[in-house]
């Protein structure tokens, strides 16, 4: 009799130490880690005239990366009543080879878009891509200048934005929220 409380009290105290280490509700869970951001040397935006001519690209290049020296932006003068088929490329050349970091933007489309803020008068960005749910990226676009002026074209990409908020897939960021993973300002003249 004494061994088989020995044995009751040996499997009581087994299952309560099993039981104790086993799925503790209030030990922390494995952190969720966010995807980095991508470094950006390189950004290119290139204007290709519809009825021909020679391409109009507006630049930005950190070639050291962030907190070195500062990055040279070039703008671009474009021609009146003009259409322009418009494309992104972003490139990391601090990685060996060159990461092309559009084509990352491209795949995880669902969870990019860029977004055109300008005042420049008559000058209009239509997006030419879409993710697999049809909302827009703006990796490609049609520009189009109405009339002669300047001012900038500011270029914001936003990583989770809210592609389904009113006006975010007519290209209007104030109610896109998400996180900004990149903003250029670019001087621009339409003459």
């Amino acid at each position: 009799m004494k061994s088989s409380r020995l044995i009751s009290f040996l499997c009581i105290s087994l299952t309560s130490v099993i039981g104790s280490t086993s799925c503790d509700k209030n030990e922390p869970e494995d952190p969720i880690i966010p995807n980095e951001e991508e470094v950006v040397t390189s950004f290119n935006f290139t204007l290709t005239p519809g009825g021909g001519g020679s391409p109009v690209v507006l630049s930005f290049m950190d070639l050291d990366g962030d907190g070195g020296n500062p990055p040279t932006i070039t703008g671009g003068s474009l021609i009146v009543n003009t259409n322009y088929s418009g494309a992104i490329t972003l490139l990391n050349e601090l990685e060996t080879p060159t990461a092309d970091i559009s084509l990352e933007i491209e795949e995880e489309g669902a969870e990019h878009q860029f977004f055109f803020e300008t005042t420049v008068e008559g000058l209009k960005v239509e997006y030419g891509d879409a993710d697999v749910n049809g909302q827009p990226i703006g990796l490609s676009t049609t520009i189009s200048t109405e009339e002669a002026g300047s001012g900038v074209l500011k270029i914001t990409l936003r990583h989770q934005p809210d592609k389904n908020a009113s006006g975010v897939s007519e290209g209007d960021i104030s109610n896109a929220g998400g996180e900004t993973d990149l903003e250029v300002t670019f001087n621009v003249e339409v003459q």
